[in-house]
């Protein structure tokens, strides 16, 4: 008979986490009796919740590079993973790129920022015509887990590909109301008035800095010579 898979401790924590439920991470990152590899894991994912709220300090970046300085602990992956994170959040593309472009670490990355994504995985669903059953996905993690902005936008998502745009917009403007800052959020409510015949401008004056800010997106203007205009307009 094979032998009984070990208990996940971390199960709750990593739900917390990709569910966007940060704090609720680190309050509830007190866990007894953890291996050392739990124990190190247990430790990402709760800075990784630090990172998400913005909750760190300048010190906490001058730290971090002085630990990946240090040759007795600068390759670890984790702490390259974390230093990454961090840089991209600061914008510092290069410091980022930099600590993350070997060692596995920039795989670390590119998953986390895959996974933690509802619209990717109703991006999957699409291809494979099932958008019922990524909505059902979404609305079954609504019913386990406190709602969140991501469970909300994955549920919004879902429901614009399948043309109810009405519904759509009240997951938006619930999102909206959690953080009213949200890229995502701001993005998919400009989509949906244009499909319901609304106004967009609301959305689209606070969406423009935001958006300005993404690599991805500056480089695409640039290269349509939009930028500059782009950046008036918010200016």
């Amino acid at each position: 008979m094979a032998a009984a898979a070990a208990p996940d401790h971390l199960f709750n924590l990593r739900n917390n986490f990709y569910l966007g439920l940060y704090q609720a991470a680190i309050n509830n990152s007190d866990l007894p009796n953890l291996s050392p590899d739990d124990a190190v894991d247990r430790d990402c994912l709760v800075y990784r919740s630090y990172i998400a709220l913005a909750t760190y300090q300048e010190s906490t970046i001058l730290s971090l590079k002085e630990w990946l300085a240090d040759p007795a602990i600068g390759n670890n992956a984790i702490l390259r993973l974390i230093a990454g994170i961090v840089f991209m959040h600061e914008e510092d593309y290069n410091e980022a790129l930099k600590h993350t472009n070997a060692g596995g670490t920039m795989e670390l990355i590119v998953d986390n920022a895959f996974f933690s994504q509802p619209i990717c995985l109703a991006s999957l669903f699409v291809a494979g015509s099932k958008m019922q059953e990524a909505y059902l996905i979404f609305q079954d993690f609504s019913e386990k887990y406190p709602m969140t902005g991501l469970i909300l936008n994955g549920k919004a998502v879902c429901s614009m590909h399948m043309g109810n745009f009405d519904e759509a917009e009240t997951l938006l403007l619930e999102a909206l109301n959690k953080d009213a800052k949200d890229p995502e959020t701001l993005a998919n409510l400009v989509v949906c008035s244009l499909h319901l015949g609304k106004s967009s401008s609301r959305y689209l004056s606070s969406t423009l800095p935001i958006c300005l800010k993404s690599p991805s997106i500056k480089g695409y203007l640039e290269t349509l010579g939009l930028y500059d205009f782009c950046l008036v307009l918010v200016m």
